[in-house]
Parts: C-alpha cells; structure tokens; sequence
C-alpha cells in the first residue's frame, strides 16, 4: 500500500510540470549547440575554399617578376628580380625588356641551383604590379584582367604574292608588277585584339563566336548575349565581357609582402 503511495506520490501535479521543462530546457540547448556547430562547420568550409586568396581588383598588384608560365601567373609567384642573374641595373625602368632582350634568360631556383630558359618560352612579367603577356616577340599590357581578360598586341602579318618581271600593264604604278611569276613575301605590322581565359590560359581573338564561348561559363549571361543580333553581339561585346567579369569574379593568391 505504501508502494502503490509512494508511486501516485511521484505522479503529483507539482511533478509533473518539472519534467517536460527539463526536457525541453535540454532540447533548447541541444539544438543550439548543433545550429553552433553546423554554422561552424559551414563557415569553416566557405573559408577553406578562398584561404591566402583575394578577389580581384583594379588596385591588385600582381607581384613583380618573370613569369614562366601561365600557372605561375594564376599562382601569383614568378621569378623574382633577386634571383635573375643579369648585368642590367636592377633599379633601370625597363630592366624586364633590357633582360628579355636576350636568347636566354639566367635565374637561381628555389634550391639555389642556376637554370636558364629561352626568352622564346616566356609567358611575361609584372611591372609595378601591371602584368605583361608575351605576343609575336613583344610584350603587351593586359588592360583588362578578370576570368575573361582583354588586351591588344601588334602582330606582324605576311602576305605572299607572286613576282612577273616580264608582264607589262600601263596602270601599274610598276608597269612590270602583277600576281603569278615567282613568290616575293610581303610583311605588315597589324593591332589586333585578344581575350585570354584565365580559367585556361588559352589566347583566342577578340571577336564574338570565342566572347560567346567564354560566356558559357555564366548560362544566364549567356542565353541573353545568344538572343541578340549580330550586329548588337558585335556593338555589346565589351559590355558582356564585363559583365561576366562582375558576376564571375576572379581570386588570386595574396601577394607576398
């Protein structure tokens, strides 16, 4: 009888109400802890993708230095001024087109081991934190940089045509100049435009198929730069490019202080 009690006795009203707070007190706080932890965890993740990385910015000052190649470029870390080997004065304002100006180019490795590599091999520099590709035996300024860059170069062109010293035409300038005979190779200097992806490091022309291309990257730029006409793709092609670069941002590595 004292057992049957003593167990009602637990199933008093006061009691009741102290469990179910208990119970939801405890809950409370599990649930906090594990909201605290997936935030967290999820924080954590988003920061592990962009760690030592920077979004571009036109005041981003790539570091200076030869750049072997495009990885190096997309890595921020080329060859440094103090480790080229070279003559020139390191304080002269164009020492990168004074040291580029040879078959060679001399450097210590991280190791301290001398290496050389042909001029002819090198994607470019940075001055002054303005990267340089390399183009047709020149460098040119990259003017646009984002995931879709845009820069011109001068190319040299060469058109071959044919010599006949025996063919008369009195409205030749040079009455015995016309096509057919022997071949003579013509060369010209031509500005011409490019768009370098800096996902890839592949150059392409500057024109609308290789923009469209690139903009496959972003579908919904790119369904709307599709549905224009040609003549407005060709009008917008600047536009669309930056676009692409302002809904598509490009990271780069923190330079080095």
């Amino acid at each position: 009888m004292i057992g049957i009690m003593e167990k009602e006795g637990k199933n008093k009203p006061g009691n009741l109400n102290k469990l179910p707070v208990r119970k939801r007190v405890f809950d409370c706080c599990f649930l906090t802890c594990m909201c605290f932890f997936l935030f967290i965890t999820q924080y954590n993740f988003s920061q592990a993708d962009t760690t030592g990385m920077i979004r571009y910015t036109p005041e981003f000052e790539f570091t200076d230095g030869i750049y072997l190649s495009f990885e190096q470029v997309r890595q921020n870390n080329p060859i440094l001024k103090s480790r080229l080997i070279t003559n020139v004065d390191y304080t002269s304002k164009d020492f990168f087109e004074q040291v580029l100006d040879n078959r060679f180019v001399y450097f210590f490795d991280h190791v301290g081991m001398k290496q050389q590599v042909r001029t002819s091999d090198i994607w470019g520099f940075s001055r002054n934190g303005v990267l340089y590709i390399a183009m047709d035996e020149g460098f040119y300024r990259i003017t646009i940089i984002g995931r879709i860059c845009h820069f011109v170069a001068t190319v040299t062109t060469y058109d071959s045509r044919y010599y006949d010293p025996y063919y008369y035409n009195p409205y030749y300038y040079n009455n015995y100049y016309r096509y057919g005979g022997y071949p003579a190779t013509y060369s010209s200097n031509e500005l011409r435009q490019y768009l370098l992806d800096f996902d890839s490091g592949e150059i392409m022309d500057y024109n609308r198929d290789n923009l469209e291309i690139l903009l496959m990257k972003d579908p919904e730029l790119h369904d709307e730069y599709s549905q224009l006409r040609r003549k407005k793709k060709k009008q917008l092609k600047f536009l669309y490019l930056r676009k692409f670069n302002e809904r598509n941002p490009l990271y780069l590595p923190v330079p080095e202080i």
